[in-house]
């Protein structure tokens, strides 16, 4: 009787931890973001092995943290360029909310994209003049946009 019921109360305990775990991973994330680190992401089928890297993050007083990322190893239909496909996206401002939905794990540090700034300088200046904004959806269909604004 003694072991049953301590059996019983270590699934209750175990089941609650879980519980507490789902429940508190997703904060527990978004926390961990810094600039200079490069994520795996729940990418596109024909985006194998993609990731991002977060080249720069800003505080902003009505939007929180701005992530200024950069993607690697997409696959994005491009006829303007040799190929015909494009292999990275340089510069695109992205809500924690963004990543949050996207990331699958950490992968490791390396520096900043430094081809990200000219990206960043134009949204800059757009953003300051109030023509610009944030992704707040997913990573994937960030680059499916992209691909279509490209090709239309």
């Amino acid at each position: 009787m003694h072991n049953s019921n301590f059996l019983r109360l270590n699934r209750n305990v175990n089941s609650i931890l879980s519980v507490l775990l789902l429940l508190f991973s997703g904060v527990a994330m978004s926390e961990v973001y810094k600039e200079g680190q490069y994520w795996a992401y729940d990418a596109r089928d024909q985006d194998e092995g993609a990731y991002v890297l977060i080249n720069k993050i800003e505080s902003h007083e009505k939007l929180g943290k701005i992530f200024h990322i950069s993607f690697f190893n997409v696959k994005v239909k491009n006829p303007m360029i040799s190929g015909g496909f494009s292999k990275e996206l340089p510069h695109s401002p992205v809500s924690k909310e963004a990543l949050d939905k996207s990331v699958t794990r950490l992968l490791g540090t390396k520096p900043e994209n430094p081809d990200y700034l000219g990206g960043y300088k134009t949204w800059k200046e757009a953003f300051d003049a109030g023509k610009a904004g944030v992704f707040t959806m997913e990573l994937r269909d960030i680059v499916d946009g992209v691909e279509q604004a490209i090709n239309h």
